[in-house]
């Protein structure tokens, strides 16, 4: 209870910051019950003047980074809350003041057992700082040879801030999906689990530097796309060390344009990279912002920080590809056949009604020129249909669908007339014609007699555990079942503890409400 108590507190406190900044004023109340209207008329009287949704973003900045985190999240999550919040929240930046060069030391000493200058030559004071971590810059000598690495230092104490913030969100979701049939449906315990497992990788740079090596397994014959080499031997728990990208970040499109680069074939590349990670490997770069990719001086894409990354599974990635091209070809059955055939709308609703809702959101695309065809907003406006005919939320197609956002933005920020279709149709096409033709069919063919071939050798175990467990049933159906003495003395002694609880934490509050009023 005095748990419960502390999280009610704390996200109060975040309500009355977002109330203050009027990022609740512009809400419909009309359609809302009235223990929802009541808040936000409430919400309204203490509303600053000047506030709005557009201060959605820095009120969030002010809770903190865990809320910034979470705000990054929910812009990935449209269909939880709304496209106008989650545009408010692209805005947030995971940037944050730097902690001094002195402590990144220390962490660094403590992680490997020795003085600084054992391990680098130089090291810089901080070069960019976020909310999880710091990168300073550093030279490492060895065999006579130098060489330049990239060091991610991560935030002292923030694991346990963290872990308190993230205790008040599951706490609200929890309440949230207890109370509503609405957010049962939008599943925001999920949203919260989302944030919780991203954060337990993003907060141990091992996780972090096994994504950055599969990465760059899975680019290593691509031409045009580099991933930087992860130094083994300099990465711990809270320490990264990576190989130097010496480039131009794309955010800096004046230098780009000064140094001659061919901008709008810069834009392609950036587009069909993130597709052919996405649906060749099942594995892609979940934040390709401008700020996290550079352009080398050879000419090759860059990518750094691989605390988020995207992972979709063999169903997923023919889905993406088969709706993808079926939107290209205007064979909507086919992209309607593909979400039934993927079990991601029940089997109830009619093929052919599927369709057609699909083809009242393919169609204008096609009546457009170029640079009005948004591949992320058609995939945005296909999952609203599928709301409509009861297609539960799939967390990786979301993440999918808010990467090509940001993707498809720095894409088109280098040519604004970026023909986003026919710049993806080579890579979908490909990988259809490779994993979907004849070849595809039959490496599936071999894959099934695999599976079989296991299933045999199983068999005699399967066999026998099916036994066991029919014994059992037949036992627990004439005898009952019996619980063990153990058993019955500890379930005892959790409903005492639990009874004990209540009226502790009673009296507690009791107590405290008589202290209020008697002051």
């Amino acid at each position: 209870m005095i748990t419960s108590i502390g999280h009610v507190v704390r996200l109060a406190r975040a309500g009355y910051i977002l109330a203050r900044e009027g990022v609740f004023s512009g809400v419909d109340t009309s359609g809302l019950p009235l223990e929802m209207r009541a808040p936000l008329f409430l919400a309204g009287l203490i509303a600053r003047k000047g506030g709005g949704l557009q201060r959605l973003a820095p009120a969030i900045a002010r809770l903190g980074p865990s809320y910034v985190k979470l705000g990054q999240t929910l812009a990935t999550r449209p269909d939880v809350v709304g496209v106008a919040v989650a545009r408010e929240l692209e805005a947030l930046q995971d940037r944050m003041a730097p902690f001094p060069r002195e402590v990144a030391v220390e962490v660094i000493e403590r992680a490997f057992a020795k003085p600084l200058d054992q391990i680098f030559a130089e090291f810089s004071e901080p070069v960019a700082a976020a909310s999880v971590a710091q990168v300073h810059r550093a030279k490492i000598v060895a065999d006579g040879k130098e060489r330049w690495v990239a060091v991610k230092v991560l935030r002292p104490r923030i694991e346990s801030r963290f872990r308190r913030d993230l205790a008040d969100m599951f706490f609200a979701a929890r309440l949230a999906q207890k109370f509503s049939a609405e957010a049962r449906r939008l599943k925001p315990v999920e949203v919260v689990e989302t944030l919780a497992r991203s954060m337990k990788m993003e907060m141990d740079f091992r996780l972090e530097a096994a994504a950055a090596s599969e990465y760059a397994d899975n680019t290593h014959g691509d031409d045009d796309f580099l991933v930087p080499k992860v130094d083994w031997d300099l990465c711990a728990r809270e320490v990264l060390t990576l190989e130097w990208i010496d480039g131009t970040p794309l955010w800096d499109v004046e230098a780009l344009r000064r140094s001659g680069v061919d901008l709008p074939n810069l834009g392609r590349t950036i587009i069909q990279s993130f597709l052919r990670h996405a649906v060749r490997d099942g594995f892609f770069h979940a934040d390709m912002h401008q700020g996290n990719l550079f352009l080398t001086r050879e000419g090759r894409l860059a990518a750094v920080d691989f605390g988020i990354m995207g992972r979709l599974g063999m169903k997923e990635r023919r889905f993406l590809a088969e709706i993808l091209y079926g939107f290209i070809t205007r064979n909507y059955w086919r992209v309607a056949e593909v979400h039934f055939e993927a079990g991601y709308v029940p089997p109830f609703h009619p093929v052919a009604d599927f369709a057609q809702a699909i083809r009242a959101v393919g169609e204008p695309i096609h009546s457009r020129t170029a640079e009005d065809i948004s591949m992320a907003k058609l995939l945005s406006l296909l999952f609203e249909i599928t709301a409509l005919f009861d297609m539960q939320t799939r967390p990786e197609l979301v993440m999918l669908q808010k990467t090509m956002v940001v993707v498809e933005g720095v894409g088109r920020s280098f040519d604004p007339k970026l023909n986003m279709w026919s710049t993806a149709e080579p890579v979908v096409r490909a990988w259809i014609e490779e994993n979907l033709g004849p070849l595809g069919k039959i490496a599936d063919a071999g894959q099934g007699l695999a599976a079989v071939a296991h299933l045999a050798a199983q068999a005699p175990a399967i066999l026998s555990r099916g036994a066991r467990i029919s014994e059992q049933l037949e036992t627990w159906t004439t005898k009952g079942l019996t619980l063990a003495p153990s058993t019955v003395e500890a379930l005892a002694r959790a409903n005492a503890s639990r009874n004990r609880f209540w009226r502790y934490g009673f009296a507690l509050l009791l107590v405290v409400v008589a202290v209020h009023f008697w002051r």
